[in-house]
Order: structure tokens, then sequence, then C-alpha cells
């Protein structure tokens, strides 16, 4: 790696909070030994990772990534961004940065841009009006600007961790909810529920992104757990779907973000890519996203895929308490600084 090259990475904590300090429901939180276990396992990822920029999820307690950090032996090189003041009384997205390379102070976003409407009258006439109220995300997004060497721009970074595929507890409702009426499609009405949860905060964010990345050059990256596959409509609004050149085609989207577990794909005999695994089922909730500036067969490349890694060895067994890992693959990109020519 040379000082103009740059990796990120991605790595769900599976809540990393001190020991003693409630998690959810769970008054107790962890107990110290499982909490050591926590920290060992994290701090053996990050100093295995030694990814320039790594985005965190579900971290509550900022002391327990900086004891990850402290555990990798990175303390001199790398600084645990968290938001300012955070008591650590519930789960934020963060971010582990080389200290050198940090332009600024990161943001956390919360409230979803004003232009983020969701309301039509339809484009059918067979069809009734719909409106989605939301206004804010369930984990704010963190944003963030980084820059590898002088010679090179700065980078605009968004941390997220969008809604979970989990079915909203309708059961839970006061005003609406009747047992004798609903109780037999609950799991239906809250599996819909976390779906639209989950599209309306890709749809903001990718507003969040097209106001820095259309008509522009800024390179921008996204690194996050989206709860959702490559192939899925949270993905498709993020990326807007760009086209896959062929090796000797030139061109790019310029308000497009590429993934790269696709790029990766085209350098595999198969797909070799899972992060998460539910009921024995291996799939692909974490990803990490790029504009233009990282993808090869752009005009305006500045940056080339060099390589994906994804450490996944710890999803084969469901003993995440007892060894202290979390339930989520990690995964890593790197990029070389090898600008287009002309």
């Amino acid at each position: 790696m040379t000082a103009r090259d740059i990796s990120f990475a991605s790595f769900n904590l599976l809540n990393l909070q001190t020991p003693g300090d409630a998690i959810y429901g769970d008054t107790d939180g962890w107990p110290q030994e499982v909490y050591d276990r926590k920290i060992e396992f994290t701090g053996d990822m990050l100093a295995r990772l030694s990814a320039d920029v790594v985005g965190i999820q579900e971290l509550w307690a900022p002391e327990a990534l900086k004891d990850a950090i402290e555990a990798a032996g990175l303390a001199d090189d790398f600084v645990a961004l968290t938001p300012p003041g955070h008591p650590g009384n519930r789960i934020v997205c963060a971010a582990v940065v080389r200290s050198d390379m940090v332009v600024g102070d990161p943001k956390w976003i919360t409230d979803f841009p004003e232009e983020m409407v969701l309301k039509s009258s339809g484009d059918d006439p067979q069809q009734s009006d719909i409106s989605v109220n939301l206004d804010s995300f369930s984990r704010p997004v963190m944003h963030l600007r980084v820059k590898p060497h002088d010679d090179t721009p700065a980078i605009e970074v968004f941390v997220c961790h969008f809604k979970s595929r989990r079915p909203h507890q309708v059961w839970r409702e006061r005003d609406w909810y009747d047992r004798d009426v609903h109780g037999d499609h609950s799991t239906a009405l809250g599996y819909a529920l976390s779906t639209i949860r989950r599209t309306a905060e890709a749809t903001a964010l990718r507003v969040l992104i097209t106001k820095i990345a259309k008509d522009s050059d800024t390179p921008v990256v996204v690194l996050g757990d989206m709860n959702d596959g490559k192939a899925s409509n949270t993905l498709n609004i993020l990326s807007e779907q760009p086209s896959y050149l062929s090796p000797l085609s030139r061109g790019g989207g310029g308000n497009a973000l590429y993934t790269a577990q696709t790029i990766q794909e085209y350098r595999s005999t198969r797909d070799v890519y899972y992060t998460h695994v539910f009921k024995k089922q291996q799939e692909s909730l974490d990803h990490i996203l790029f504009s233009e500036q990282f993808y090869d067969n752009s005009k305006k490349r500045l940056w080339a895929f060099d390589e994906m890694v994804v450490e996944n060895d710890h999803l084969n067994r469901d003993d995440h308490k007892e060894s202290g890992t979390n339930d989520h693959g990690v995964v890593q990109v790197n990029f070389k600084w090898k600008p287009e020519r002309g």
C-alpha cells in the first residue's frame, strides 16, 4: 500500500457495551468476562483488518470502542470517532480511522432531509393515494471526511445501520392493535412495517448522497449494515443501479454507487460472499458502496479496486456470547491510487 492508497471496512459489533450497563431491556448487560472476550475479539479483528477507515455499527459505550482499539495495539495511529457526549444509552454508528486522515469533525444525522417526501396519488388510475410519514433514521447516519494524502481529494464517507428485517412487534401497539382482528396477521404486518422503514431510510440517505455526488467529482463511500442483499430494493435505491461495463469500456455513473460485492464477483469463479446467517441461510447484509472515483471502468477513476475480504469464519458457530464474537461478517475493501489516464 502506498500513501495514496486507502482501505475501508464495515464492522457490526453486536451490542458492544461496557460491562454491567444496560443493553435494551437487559438491565444487567454483559458480565465482565463476556465483555473481556468481546474486546479481545474486536481488537484482534481491528488489528487483522488494519483498514484506514472502519465503519462501526451497534456501539453503545464509546469507552468500549477505545478499549478495543487499545487491545488491537492501534491507539497511536487510530482514533475512535463517536458522537460527542454520547452516554451509552443507545446504539450508534461510529468509526475507527487512521488519525492523520481525518478532515474536520464528523456529524451524526438523525432527521431526514427536507427533500425526502414519500407521498403520491399514484401513476395509475387504479392506485390509491400513498403517504409515508417517517422523518428520521432509526440509527443516526454518521458522515465524516477523510483524506489519504495531500495530493488526493477528500472522500465523503457515510456509515449507516438500517432497520432490521425483524418484524415490528405490532402487538405492542395500543391505539389500533386488536388481537381478535389483527392477531393472525401480526407477522405480515410487522414485516411490512420493517420494510417500509428500511426503504425510507435508504431513500433518505440516497437524497443526502445525491446532494453531494450529482454533477460533481466528489468521491463518496458508504459503509454499513443495510440489512438487505445487493439485489434488494434497499440497495437498488442506494446505488441507483449503475451498469457494470466490460473491461475495455469506459464510462461511469456520476450519481451512482457501485458495490464491492459485484466487483469482487467479476474476479471470482463463484459467489462466496456472506455476512450473516439466519436459520442456516447465508446472506449478505453488510456492504461497501463507492462512487465512480473508485470504479475501475470510470473515466473519472482515481482509485482502482484491489480486493475485497470478508472475515466470516466466526459465523460458523452460534456461540457469540460464549466466544465474544459478533453475529455479522466484517467486510473490507482495498483501493490503490491509480487515476485514469487523461
